[in-house]
């Protein structure tokens, strides 16, 4: 280790010599010492492994992260554990940006020591601890929690040391425990979620724990009325809660109120992050139950779906589409889709200028709205329509395209069946360009 100081300081005397401080000299070149072997760009955190080399922290870690648990020098084992931070290296690379900062050189910052897994449990055992005194718990957890969020904010490194010792599921723990205990923790808890969101995705029992009938009440009424932060963050849990295996059992009595805070993040979006929270939230909920999907369609959704979709990007298209799709299995939900004239439209319309998955959730989502209602009763008029406003905006072509390039059997099947029932109104309409929607006003002329 001495050794290597030693040439790297007789290298920058060497640089330094070299480059001078006119602008007739060499150009500065970074000592080869200073190098990370892998990006070969000067080291910032410089740390050596067992083998002896010594890399960037970020590069080295960002190598094993891939799943190559070896030097890439040596090749031999490494592990995370194995690096040591090199001080003496990052002092003279340090000495070297000061000797050349005339030159347009910043020094690099010292790096701050990573967190030890011991360090990281004795901050969770304060947290449980804290949140088990009733009286002043509010005060104490805030600044346990405020220490756990900003170090696991510091760096990648200690995000992964706090995540692998169930640091999740203690706060899930805090904020379930301070939901139930302190009426007045409201900020506290927005805090909790701060962190929490830090550890995502959380493992299941975290979000059983969110789960609970107290925490499902403290997240609703963030999500509605919190902060910004906060009710971004509270949608991003109850999407942690709801998409959880089995969990939606657990969900009995708060269904409504989920729903209601979810679709006022989606009609009122706050920011792209939450609105796409909210619409996998909503699709879960709405996939896993037939009454769900019709609350959701009864909140007003479907029209703002619909709306969204005209000029949505790739991923805010495939959400979209999921949530749509999964509300349309209810009769609501198709009844307020066929009132909408963008409706038909804008499924064929993202038909093959999206992606595959969005394709594939704009035939379910016609196909459902192609069905004929289980009474066989006054809709049959608007099912007709629908059919005949699908031909007019060209599904029948896109429809027959897709079977040729081919697609999955349950959307070969789909395809199939609106094909037979579309051909039943062929000649009725002309067909338009599904991408002009203004042309819809020629049409219903």
């Amino acid at each position: 280790m001495a050794l290597l100081a030693r040439r790297a300081r007789r290298a920058v005397s060497k640089a330094v010599s070299l480059g001078g401080s006119g602008a007739g000299g060499v150009e500065l070149a970074i000592p080869a010492h200073f190098r990370c072997p892998i990006s070969l760009d000067l080291m910032r955190d410089p740390v050596t492994a067992p083998t002896g080399i010594t890399y960037d922290r970020e590069s080295i870690e960002a190598w094993l992260d891939t799943g190559r648990a070896t030097c890439p020098v040596t090749h031999a084992p490494l592990r995370h554990e194995d690096l040591v931070p090199n001080h003496a290296i990052r002092r003279v690379i340090q000495d070297w940006c000061v000797a050349n900062r005339s030159r347009g050189v910043e020094r690099i910052p010292t790096p701050k020591i990573p967190v030890t897994p011991v360090q990281a449990s004795e901050l969770l055992f304060d947290l449980a601890a804290a949140a088990r005194r009733p009286r002043d718990a509010a005060p104490r957890c805030a600044e346990v929690v405020a220490k756990i969020r900003a170090l696991a904010r510091d760096s990648e490194r200690n995000r992964r040391c706090f995540a692998s010792i169930g640091t999740g599921r203690a706060l899930a723990a805090a904020f379930d425990s301070l939901a139930s205990a302190a009426a007045d923790a409201g900020r506290v808890l927005e805090d909790i979620l701060a962190a929490l969101v830090c550890m995502m995705p959380l493992d299941d029992e975290a979000a059983a724990t969110l789960g609970s009938p107290s925490s499902l009440a403290s997240l609703v009424a963030i999500a509605e009325s919190g902060s910004l932060a906060g009710r971004m963050n509270a949608v991003l849990a109850i999407r942690e809660v709801v998409s959880c295996d089995g969990a939606f059992v657990d969900l009995s009595g708060k269904v409504d109120e989920i729903v209601d805070a979810l679709v006022k993040i989606v009609k009122a979006p706050i920011c792209p992050q939450a609105t796409k929270a909210a619409m996998v939230a909503t699709y879960h909920l709405a996939r896993s139950d037939e009454r769900v999907a019709a609350r959701v369609a009864a909140a007003g959704l479907v029209p703002v779906l619909v709306e969204a979709l005209v000029d949505a990007d790739k991923s805010m298209s495939e959400k979209a589409l999921a949530v749509l799709d999964a509300v349309l299995a209810s009769e609501e939900g198709r009844g307020s889709a066929r009132a909408h004239a963008l409706a038909v439209p804008v499924l064929v319309k993202k038909m093959f200028r999206v992606s595959d998955l969005a394709t594939e959730l704009a035939v379910s989502a016609m196909w459902r709205l192609g069905r004929a209602p289980r009474d066989g009763g006054e809709e049959d008029e608007e099912v007709t329509r629908c059919l005949v406003e699908a031909l007019r905006v060209g599904a029948f072509q896109k429809l027959l395209l897709l079977l040729q390039v081919g697609c999955r059997d349950a959307t070969k099947e789909k395809a199939t069946e609106l094909l037979k029932v579309l051909n039943k109104y062929k000649g009725v309409g002309e067909c338009v360009d599904s991408g002009d929607l203004r042309g819809l006003n020629k049409l219903s002329a």
